[in-house]
């Protein structure tokens, strides 16, 4: 289907091309009209001063001619000759309708002219030979007289005659000027004809169309800004929709991270349970046997063994007993510190790193306050006491660090909880998943839960040769 401003534009251009070409031509015809008849009424002047020049050139021979026979002296200057000649040229050429002019020659076309200048013809030859008599050197004064007679009774009827023939050329002339006025009359009138048509047939329609346009195009709008309107409020539904789903994702994640916190809490509950129980059994069961058997093997020292053999096997025996109890009881301690439950995190963790440092040979140094117990839950203390536990086994294993520094402090409701370490550190992103979670090596996934267990904050800071911190900061 063609578009509707196509159709409108093509009907339009035709309209206006058909008009402006009408009115160009009606334009360029009444302009063509004019000039020409402003030629021919400058040719007319031309022609009606060349006739009424005859009438004077025929008095001034008469004068000239008079003067002459008389013998009278006179200032006209002209040559008699002369003059007769323009008079008898000027008067052929009106006979002949073929008047020279600068740009050529004007010719004409009238019946009533060329019956006059027939009926002047005889007279005009009677004067001209007469003329010619009195101009000629071989006439006699008497001949000469007569011959001014002649003229004499001639040159009324010339004068008269000739009269009548200018009256002519200006009564046609007037005639082409009036034909001129009832063409101009007849191309304005068609002028004014094709401008009515042209509001008639071109910009009636064109308004008709452009008002229609108009309508089509404010219902078009009306209809627009109804559907933005109804898109509108489709639009703020959807978002509100998203909004409801994106909501309700997020009490569902925050629900799976709940239940997730629940069941890592519970599982931590139940490993720290089942690590106190096995604490307990070692300490109470195992613990106990084995110092009742170093009881025993020491009451045996004092027997003599006759074998040296024998007595180097049972030293080594009681030294292996011996070790099997630190072992146990460092163990034990490592499962669940009786230190933790009886005195608090601080000693604990002073122990720990005073166990550590025996252990390792590494230089471990605690910093916290000495003074009262902080006042921390049973899950809390644990939970900081595991985390700095996994840190710390964390340095000695892989920092490679000559000097480690654990500091417990107290910031108004918060405790803050660092380990820092002078090893080879390491880079952030290559602890981390693409999804920016920390990855299970080095125990960072396990303090990362316990941290979120106790509603915390953890925060690493490490470069490689630079060290590793670790921050961790609990709201009381």
């Amino acid at each position: 289907m063609e578009r509707l401003d196509k159709r409108v534009a093509g009907s339009l251009t035709r309209f206006y091309v058909v008009a402006l070409c009408v009115v160009a031509m009606l334009t360029v015809s009444g302009l063509f009209l004019i000039r020409r008849t402003i030629s021919n009424l400058n040719h007319d002047s031309r022609v009606v001063n060349v006739a009424g020049r005859q009438r004077m050139l025929s008095q001034r021979l008469t004068k000239l001619a008079i003067l002459k026979i008389n013998g009278m002296e006179h200032r006209d200057s002209t040559s008699f000759g002369a003059l007769l000649q323009l008079w008898k040229d000027s008067h052929e050429d009106l006979a002949r309708r073929r008047l020279p002019v600068e740009t050529g020659f004007v010719t004409w076309k009238s019946q009533p002219l060329d019956t006059m200048f027939r009926d002047l013809d005889p007279v005009f030859d009677g004067i001209y030979n007469n003329f010619a008599l009195i101009n000629s050197d071989s006439v006699a004064d008497d001949g000469k007289r007569v011959a001014l007679a002649q003229v004499l009774d001639n040159e009324p009827r010339f004068l008269a005659r000739m009269d009548r023939i200018v009256f002519q050329f200006d009564k046609e002339s007037f005639e082409r000027l009036e034909n001129l006025e009832r063409i101009e009359w007849i191309l304005d009138i068609m002028t004014i004809l094709v401008l009515v048509a042209e509001g008639l047939l071109i910009f009636r329609p064109v308004v008709n169309t452009t008002r229609r346009v108009v309508r089509m195009l404010t219902e078009s709008e009306d209809a627009l800004q109804f559907s933005n309107q109804k898109l509108k409020e489709t639009n703020t539904q959807l978002v509100e929709t998203q909004k409801e789903l994106l909501r309700l994702e997020e009490e569902k994640y925050e629900l799976q991270r709940a239940e997730d916190r629940v069941r890592a809490g519970a599982l931590i509950e139940g490993q720290e349970e089942e690590r106190k129980r096995f604490a307990l059994e070692l300490h109470d069961g195992i613990g106990q046997m084995l110092t009742g058997l170093k009881l025993h093997a020491e009451k045996l020292k004092s027997v003599q063994f006759h074998d040296e053999k024998h007595q180097k096997r049972f030293d080594q025996l009681v030294t292996l007993v011996q070790d099997i109890i630190a072992t146990t009881r460092q163990i034990s301690f490592n499962l669940m510190p009786s230190v933790l439950s009886d005195f608090g995190l601080i000693s604990a963790l002073k122990l720990l790193c005073q166990q550590t440092a025996d252990v390792s040979g590494i230089k471990i140094e605690f910093e916290g306050d000495t003074g009262d117990r902080l006042p921390l839950t049973r899950p809390m203390e644990i939970g900081l006491y595991r985390i700095a536990q996994e840190a710390l086994n964390n340095a000695v294993k892989h920092a490679n660090a000559d000097r480690i520094k654990i500091k417990l402090e107290q910031n108004k409701n918060r405790i803050v909880l660092q380990i820092a370490d002078d090893g080879k550190g390491f880079l952030i992103s290559n602890l981390k998943s693409e999804e920016g979670l920390f990855l299970t090596r080095n125990g960072m996934e396990n303090i990362r839960t316990r941290t979120q267990l106790l509603n915390g904050e953890m925060e690493i800071i490490s470069k490689v040769d630079s060290g590793t911190r670790l921050i961790v900061q609990v709201d009381l």
